[in-house]
């Protein structure tokens, strides 16, 4: 099937525009208005939870890797269809996961102004998720599935039973086996408790993204993909919450736990299902261009706005921004919230003017 899911573009922008917003310091910006009530709790949900918990913006590294997992089947599907080889087409995988590896350990570097070498990037996790997913997506979806819980499972095995003096509290910020992994091989640890061993409970999304991807161009009808993929979001939203309430596995985005990957997993296959339906089932489509625009230029704003965005478009932009509506007596907060949505939307012009003339950057 050569028929191109539109829902699939769409998500895949969502995601890099809220992205994109988080660079431009739009959410800090009106954090720092301090709004109260119902606007102050929304606006939480655009933080990373501090440890155990869920949050609306801890789903944005998941969808990220789930619509990499569906891309990376239907691209190989496609190949397969043109007589391109399993084995001709990884050494294409193999060279773009490196470039993945490279980007996303740069990205620390251009962070810290100096060379590190620390692995904690997405990009980073990607290189490895990939590869992982890549290796199995001739099998079935039943064996990736499958697969897939094994790692998780794998992941469970080292933080309850690889205890060393330090960090033999599994579920304790810096003292559990990823912070353990990060030490043997970055010799440091991340302050925020992120951890590189993420690689193997979050190749969990890219393989479920590669089961989605083949269920969304297949030929089964329209209503059995959704119902399949709802179904799969509810088995992951009662295990995943189950095992926090349970007090067995807790929720915890930062270090990848197995409860959090499988509620996690159920919210996004919920988002796919329902943009499926709205968009490729009942052809919503008259402003789907508005996200498709970035999210064919993905990897590009992403790197965009990691770079030359935050050091140097985002404080340009604040210059003319803040000296024209400063003179019209708007207070200083809000001169920050206006030069945080004027670059945010001239990064999506970039990404625009781009499609427009045909241009897409692919690693």
């Amino acid at each position: 099937m050569n028929k191109r899911l539109v829902s699939l573009d769409v998500m895949r922008g969502l995601i890099m525009i809220f992205l994109a917003a988080e660079s431009c310091e739009l959410y800090n910006s009106i954090h720092d208005l301090h709004p109260g009530g119902i606007a102050g709790s929304l606006l939480e949900e655009f933080y990373h939870h501090p440890w155990n918990g869920l949050r609306f913006w801890d789903l944005i590294q998941p969808s990220f890797m789930t619509m990499a997992g569906a891309a990376l089947y239907i691209s190989y599907f496609q190949k397969t269809e043109k007589g391109i080889s399993w084995e001709k087409n990884f050494k294409h995988v193999a060279i773009r996961c490196l470039k993945l590896f490279i980007c996303g350990t740069a990205l620390h570097c251009v962070y810290k102004g100096k060379l590190v070498w620390e692995l904690w990037n997405v990009l980073t996790q990607l290189s490895f998720t990939t590869l992982i997913a890549y290796f199995i997506i001739r099998k079935s979806s039943s064996f990736q599935i499958g697969f897939s819980i094994f790692l998780l499972i794998l992941t469970e095995v080292l933080y309850r039973f690889v205890l060393v003096q330090g960090f033999e509290q599994p579920f304790v910020e810096g003292h559990n086996f990823g912070s353990y992994f990060d030490m043997l091989v970055m010799g440091k640890i991340n302050p925020d408790g992120w951890v590189f061993i993420n690689i193997l409970p979050t190749a969990a999304n890219t393989i479920w993204g590669a089961v989605a991807g083949r269920l969304l161009i297949s030929h089964v009808s329209s209503s059995e993909k959704i119902k399949r993929l709802l179904i799969a979001a509810a088995v992951g939203l009662i295990f995943g919450f189950g095992l926090d309430w349970l007090h067995l596995t807790p929720i915890i985005k930062r270090i990848a736990t197995s409860s959090f990957m499988l509620a996690s997993g159920g919210w996004v296959f919920i988002v796919m299902a329902f943009l499926y339906w709205l968009i490729d089932v009942k052809k919503y489509q008259s402003y789907a261009w508005i996200c498709t625009v970035v999210g064919m230029n993905s990897i590009f704003i992403y790197l965009f706005f990691g770079t030359v965005g935050s050091q140097w478009v985002n404080p340009t932009v604040a210059i003319f921004v803040k000296g024209f509506f400063g003179m019209a007596g708007v207070p200083e907060l809000a001169l920050a919230v206006l030069a945080a949505l004027a670059t945010w939307l001239f990064e999506w012009y970039i990404c625009y003017f781009l499609y427009k003339k045909k241009v897409f950057f692919k690693l």
